[in-house]
């Protein structure tokens, strides 16, 4: 796959640790920014992975929120809040932004999709002569779907190529045959100019060729390839050997 530097809109990501005010209060106390190292990102795919506690979607809010997205999801336009709760960590980071702007952006947060969905329809409710918003989602009220086909309305429709789109979790309503989907869906958009930022458990998603791999665990920040990662390895022992871990995990102790 060649590389497309021109889709490089966001270089590197950094923390100002000297500007730290207590390594002891959140998000600060968290092991990814504990053990943060500058993070160079990849001009197509990089991918934030780790086990729960390690402090990825707080790290992804706060690289979308530096850049002006809305904490809680959607473009850069949105401007709702179901309940004011994000870290103040996009104040602490610092992002080196390439030559070349986006056209396009998204912030695809899995856990307050239903948020976004509902701004949607009080935002189309109110008078407007202009376009209804659920138009750039497919015309369909995202609540008259299922998570999976409102998820991917979102990626098919919304995304509209030659953007930076951050995604944490995308995979969380997707079936395995939907995630898929979502990788061809990302190799059209990276052949579109795009470039992705996203934070997933899914072997399947973090699968794109030739991506970059950062898994975060309590000793730091390591660059690994998918076969390395803490989620491949787990999944290609249980399906190598299902009953022989069904068997330890159903042992009383």
């Amino acid at each position: 796959m060649k590389l497309n530097p021109d889709t490089q809109y966001i270089k590197s990501i950094d923390l100002k640790k000297d500007e730290i005010p207590s390594n002891h209060q959140f998000p600060f106390n968290l092991p990814v920014i504990k053990t943060f190292q500058k993070l160079q990102l990849h001009p197509n795919v990089t991918y934030i992975v780790g086990e729960n506690g390690m402090g990825k979607s707080t790290l992804l809010e706060g690289i979308a929120v530096a850049l002006g997205f809305n904490p809680e999801g959607g473009t850069r336009n949105f401007n709702f809040s179901s309940y004011d709760s994000h870290s103040i960590l996009d104040e602490y980071l610092r992002v080196a932004k390439g030559v070349y702007l986006p056209k396009d952006g998204f912030f695809f947060r899995a856990e307050t999709y239903y948020n976004l969905a509902t701004n949607i329809e009080e935002l189309d409710a109110q008078p407007s002569s202009g376009a209804r918003v659920i138009d750039r989602f497919g015309g369909k009220s995202l609540h008259k779907q299922s998570h999976g086909e409102a998820f991917f309305a979102t990626f098919i429709h919304r995304f509209a190529g030659k953007g930076i789109y951050i995604l944490d979790e995308p995979e969380a309503a997707l079936s395995p045959l939907r995630q898929m989907s979502m990788l061809a869906r990302i190799h059209e958009l990276v052949n579109y100019g795009s470039q992705f930022i996203i934070s997933t458990h899914s072997p399947i998603i973090m699968a794109y060729p030739h991506a970059k791999i950062i898994e975060l665990t309590e000793n730091g920040m390591t660059e690994q390839k998918l076969e390395e990662t803490g989620h491949y390895q787990l999944m290609k022992q249980f399906f190598n050997d299902k009953d022989r871990m069904l068997y330890h995990l159903f042992q009383e102790e």
